[in-house]
């Protein structure tokens, strides 16, 4: 059964709605806001199969609370914009320790792959990501609110729970953190 969105629909009047399990308010909560939630865990992820998996955890994460019928979820796209954001930070933890153990095994050699038939956009957007990858947990998370979600400074502060100035400053100093690194690989 599909359910035609009105796009003027009030997420928190869904998420209102979501919390006595109504199933036509859950639908329309998680085909509004999943594509917000994928492009998000996308910025700061070269993985699409590890994107889908993350954003479908978040939705399953948000039917487990209001299951619990604890009202914790004030606004549906904060929250779940800051699970994703701690299953993005626990994704790259668990991707270093089996790096990590992978190195420990001295019978395993890290995987090296041909760049051969790799286009210029990939290359550049993976010169980014690792470069993101560099930056602070918080610049992280701004950059891809800022950026994939295209949230304004007010909305960007609201979800992270700062000031606008201090979001400012966030974003300020993650941009130029990455143009010195990409003008460090350049050079």
């Amino acid at each position: 059964m599909t359910y035609s969105l009105n796009p003027d629909m009030d997420v928190d009047g869904l998420l209102a709605r979501a919390h006595q399990f109504d199933p036509q308010a859950l639908s329309q909560l998680h085909d509004q806001l999943y594509p917000q939630v994928y492009r998000y865990v996308a910025y700061r992820l070269d993985d699409p199969q590890a994107c889908e998996d993350i954003s479908s955890e978040v939705f399953l994460r948000l039917l487990d609370v209001l299951k619990k019928k604890v009202h914790t979820v004030q606004s549906a796209r904060a929250w779940l914009m800051g699970t994703a954001n701690h299953l993005v930070m626990d994704y790259y933890r668990n991707k270093y320790r089996r790096k990590m153990e992978k190195l420990d095994n001295h019978d395993n050699l890290p995987d090296y792959h041909s760049l051969e038939g790799e286009t210029e956009s990939k290359l550049i957007h993976q010169e980014v990501h690792d470069a993101m990858l560099n930056l602070t947990d918080d610049q992280q998370h701004v950059i891809a609110l800022r950026f994939s979600q295209e949230l304004s400074l007010e909305e960007t502060a609201q979800m992270m729970g700062k000031t606008v100035n201090a979001v400012k400053v966030l974003q300020y100093r993650a941009l130029a953190a990455l143009r010195r690194q990409l003008d460090r690989r350049y050079m």
